[in-house]
């Protein structure tokens, strides 16, 4: 369980609770941004679980292993540290003592992150360390079974959510991509879409008390400030 008690400090005043926070949904619905953006206002951490699924899957490209050898990539979390380490402009990733943030970002690694995010064992591992990381509260932490398996007691759990063109059509302007390029990563979205969806092990899908919210018609503020309501209303109750 995750419930989040009132704290008191030495003068017997009750310290403010702090949430935890998941974001949910497809990629290129905005999860990324919105997190980073929320942490930063509210003073949180942002645990970002996709971050650890790359660095693993860097590890495994770095030391010539398949992403699709579930054995391999559970041995290799064996003695790995990977820590998120926040900054004014989002998230440092450091492997095993390197920064890795920019690298982790590369075509290359996301393609092989969500082929060996699949395996239910390495999911384990990274609930495991994920739940460690956010367990004294105040994080947010954004993915694809946050609200369902990593933290299902949230505070406040959001599925965040567009239509696959719209996302498609923002993955490519992140990126400033187009022509065959963006043919190739609109391919690759929509096959992420598929494992994501149809994977065994913790598919992506709504928790049952996750606030869907679509963002296919709504800019980016519009989504934060929604998100923000959100929480103000959870830190009332």
């Amino acid at each position: 369980m995750y419930n989040l008690h009132l704290a008191m400090n030495d003068d017997s005043k009750p310290i403010p609770r702090k949430l935890i926070i998941a974001i949910d949904g497809p990629a290129g619905a905005g999860k990324s941004t919105i997190a980073s953006r929320l942490a930063r206002k509210l003073g949180y951490i942002n645990l970002e679980s996709g971050a650890m699924y790359r660095a693993l899957a860097l590890k495994a490209m770095e030391r010539d292993l398949s992403v699709d050898d579930e054995a391999a990539l559970v041995k290799l979390t064996q003695g790995m540290r990977i820590q998120l380490e926040p900054t004014m402009g989002g998230n440092r990733t450091i492997l095993d003592g390197h920064d890795v943030s920019s690298r982790i970002r590369e075509r290359d690694v996301t393609e092989a992150a969500s082929r060996a995010s699949v395996h239910p064992r390495v999911r384990q591992w990274m609930v495991e360390h994920q739940r460690a990381m956010g367990a004294g509260g105040g994080v947010i932490m954004e993915g694809r079974d946050i609200g369902t398996k990593v933290f299902p007691d949230a505070d406040l759990k959001i599925f965040l959510d567009a239509d696959p063109v719209v996302r498609e059509q923002r993955r490519m302007e992140q990126q400033k991509i187009k022509g065959e390029v963006a043919a190739s990563v609109a391919a690759d979205l929509r096959e992420r879409d598929r494992r994501d969806r149809t994977r065994a092990a913790s598919p992506l899908v709504a928790a049952a008390d996750a606030v869907v919210i679509d963002s296919t018609a709504l800019s980016e503020d519009e989504v934060l400030a929604k998100v923000e309501a959100l929480a103000a209303e959870r830190l009332r109750d």
